[in-house]
């Protein structure tokens, strides 16, 4: 077998080296040279020649010509998964999940691909598990396994060389941060081996028409390791969310070329495995016995679902000449400019007191929905004052004082009174041409209007 060849290019100029080197030699820039894989010419028909479509160069079409039917989509039969990709598979879609070790991605995947197996050929690719350990696992969860396929494979083109041989409708890659290719000489997980691994497994997908689960690490910060042209190359992008110490774990769709993106998934961690959980807004509100100073409940929209999440504050006097400002699950600046309207345009003033919100049960709260509930807890806890049991509240305050309306206002207040409230405080502008069933419902469009409703 000859000798695969691959270059080095400069990622600050692009120009191209034979051998590696610490500076480039053309921009010297330091650090900069990452492998690449020469592309070699490959005989007519390409490496699937065996697939549809495969042969031959594409031809330019008119774009009216070009049918717009809906893309079929096939159930996961797990509908919290469906929910977070859009409705369910895509034949020749590419899902790249990322998340923390040991938070259940392998276990999603391998429930997935168990549900999947009743109607469609799968194939499960581990590079990091031994087959034994997947077998531990699957009966462990107590999954069937009777016609489930298990291929240990590292080596990118050992597994397309089986996928073509197998022709599985769903594959799954666990994880491609294992997987090399023999083109390129760089260790498994290096940018040039996850680019060139994750290029021929996408490239194979859109040929074969098979579902392709790619199984992704997370650096400390959080992100994908790895290229950044890894979320580009792939249909969609989920991050599995959640705290080591919770049972409960969140899917977030963050890109989606087949269905809204941060869509929300939420699953419970038991001892047979992720289960869905029906009714998320519960698990996000604290049960206080008697009502508590600091604490408002605000509806917020994850994707298509609302959810009801209660925000906490403690406001207390600070010994510090520069008071804290401390938000978990809401960004710190929008804090201190709320608190800036809360001074100017409400009259409360805690340039001497030291503020920390909390969004209960690790939710991320990134939308303006929820400056209206923020102030009013710092409000209640600053006053040591419960407010009315009951009440909901959302809303955005701009810094002229105004409460601006937030979108799908019906749908919030509906998701609030299923659940027992009775009472809204809202952007006047929400207020709905029907009114909400079991619930009196006030519109305010300042924020001085809003204290004065409490």
């Amino acid at each position: 077998m000859a000798k695969a060849k691959s270059s080095y290019s400069c990622t600050a100029c692009g120009a191209s080296a034979t051998k590696w080197a610490g500076q480039c030699a053309d921009c010297g820039e330091w650090n900069t040279l990452i492998e690449i894989a020469v592309a070699a010419t490959t005989p007519r028909g390409g490496r699937f020649a065996g697939y549809a479509g495969a042969a031959g160069a594409s031809e330019v079409q008119l774009l009216r010509e070009v049918s717009a039917d809906d893309v079929s989509r096939t159930p996961t039969g797990i509908s919290e998964f469906d929910r977070v990709l859009g409705g369910g598979l895509v034949p020749g879609s590419v899902v790249l999940i990322g998340g923390d070790p040991g938070i259940g991605k392998s276990t999603l995947l391998l429930q997935t691909l168990a549900e999947l197996d009743k109607q469609f050929t799968t194939l499960y690719v581990s590079g990091e598990e031994s087959p034994q350990q997947v077998s531990l696992r699957a009966r462990r969860l107590k999954l069937p396994i009777e016609n489930m396929r298990l291929l240990p494979e590292t080596r990118v083109e050992g597994i397309l060389a089986t996928a073509v041989k197998e022709r599985p409708q769903v594959v799954v890659i666990d994880s491609i941060q294992t997987i090399f290719t023999e083109q390129l000489q760089s260790a498994p997980g290096s940018v040039a081996q996850v680019r060139e691994s994750a290029a021929q497994l996408v490239r194979f997908a859109k040929q074969s028409g098979a579902c392709l689960f790619i199984v992704g690490h997370v650096t400390k910060e959080g992100q994908l390791a790895g290229p950044r042209v890894l979320e580009h190359m792939v249909d969609t992008v989920l991050y599995f969310e959640g705290d080591s110490g919770s049972r409960y774990r969140v899917v977030r769709a963050f890109k989606n070329r087949f269905g809204a993106v941060n869509e929300l998934g939420v699953f419970a961690m038991t001892e047979q495995g992720l289960k869905e959980v029906s009714n998320p807004s519960a698990i996000f509100l604290s049960s206080h016995d008697e009502a508590v100073a600091g604490s408002a409940i605000m509806v917020t929209m994850e994707g298509s679902r609302p959810l009801l999440v209660e925000v906490q504050a403690l406001v207390d006097e600070s010994q510090l000449g520069n008071p804290r400002r401390v938000t978990v699950g809401l960004e710190q600046n929008r804090l201190a400019m709320l608190l800036a309207v809360l001074s100017r345009h409400g009259g409360v003033v805690t340039h001497d007191q030291d503020v920390f919100i909390n969004a209960v049960g690790g939710v991320r709260l990134s939308e303006t929905g929820a400056d209206l509930a923020v102030l009013l807890a710092v409000l209640s806890s600053l006053r040591n004052r419960p407010l009315p049991g009951g009440l909901i509240v959302f809303g955005e305050v701009g810094l002229a004082g105004e409460i601006r309306p937030v979108p799908n206002g019906q749908e919030r207040l509906r998701e609030a009174a299923k659940h027992g409230f009775t009472r809204a405080i809202v952007p006047k502008a929400n207020l709905g041409k029907r009114a909400v069933e079991g619930m009196a419902v006030v519109g305010v469009s300042r924020l001085s209007e809003a204290l004065e409703q409490l």
